[in-house]
């Protein structure tokens, strides 16, 4: 049964629709937030709509950004039967997609009046930009010491028995994942739609995807790190390969804590996550390179 959902769900052509139907709707959605912008600043609703996201025609990026999010999400799925380390590293991208996008919030929020330095909405902006240069270094580190074999991976048909069941078991995770993550996606949004019904004059506040999705995302994305930690154990046994997936569950942990705070504390904890998990894969790598002549 997994297999046939797999094939249905997470295949090639599954994916180029996916990606083709994401951009369509990442245009439209983009369009439409620059009309609700325009409409709002002529006063055409009646009642005005205050928030982030809908006092300046740059947070209109915003939305398409968060679509493009989405499959981001998808992208981590598909790739989580097939390698380890673009799984992880596509966890990485999504991280700084969601710094990218909240970039183009701050830009919407820069204040040029007065010191700059003594406004928090500027120096979020100057923390995000910063912390967009350094994840972008360290996420092309991240691939670049597994390159050749990430190529070769994608390219194997594995044949060993034990690999061939920790694959079949990636791809049963896989298949759960995709239902799981619509469920979290609908009643988070469904909740954030409470919160703003409740307010009595206009609407206060834009969506936050960060706050009514990505959250909860990290914690299932954390219980399944675990479990692919517990089951690799099943075909390898091998130190440095027990050591750098745990240490990739302990960079996901700081991922998923960064949505607790915000500001520098947030910018800190995202660096670290990434960073912790490209030291961890280098100090892999040496062992891979000086590993002993006997297994143990």
């Amino acid at each position: 049964m997994f297999e046939l959902l797999y094939a249905k769900l997470l295949d090639k052509k599954t994916k180029k629709l996916s990606e083709r139907f994401i951009i369509n709707i990442a245009i439209v959605s983009f369009l439409l937030h620059l009309l609700l912008i325009t409409l709002n600043d002529l006063g055409l609703f009646g009642i005005g709509i205050t928030g982030e996201l809908f006092n300046n025609p740059i947070a209109a990026i915003y939305t398409p950004f968060s679509f493009i999010l989405v499959y981001e999400v998808y992208l981590l799925i598909y790739y989580l039967p097939k390698s380890m380390t673009i799984y992880i590293g596509k966890q990485y991208e999504i991280i700084m997609l969601i710094v990218i996008r909240r970039l183009y919030k701050d830009l919407s929020n820069i204040s040029l009046d007065g010191n700059w330095f003594e406004n928090t909405q500027n120096l979020q902006f100057i923390y995000d930009i910063i912390a967009t240069v350094v994840l972008f270094l360290l996420i092309h580190f991240f691939y670049s010491m597994n390159k050749f074999r990430v190529r070769k991976l994608l390219k194997l048909t594995e044949t060993r028995p034990e690999l061939i069941r920790f694959i079949k078991f990636k791809k049963a995770l896989a298949v759960l994942l995709v239902p799981t993550f619509i469920i979290i996606a609908f009643f988070n949004v469904f909740e954030w739609a409470s919160q703003v019904s409740e307010f009595g004059q206009g609407i206060t506040s834009g969506l936050d995807v960060n706050a009514v999705f990505f959250d909860d995302f990290f914690t299932v994305l954390i219980l399944v790190d675990v479990l692919l930690v517990l089951f690799s154990f099943a075909h390898t046994d091998k130190f440095n390969k027990v050591i750098r997936n745990s240490g990739f569950v302990i960079s996901t942990i700081l991922v998923k804590l960064s949505f607790s705070v915000s500001g520098l504390q947030n910018v800190l904890l995202i660096i670290s996550a990434v960073g912790f998990g490209v030291i961890i894969l280098w100090i892999h790598k040496l062992f891979e390179k000086n590993k002993l002549p006997i297994n143990y």
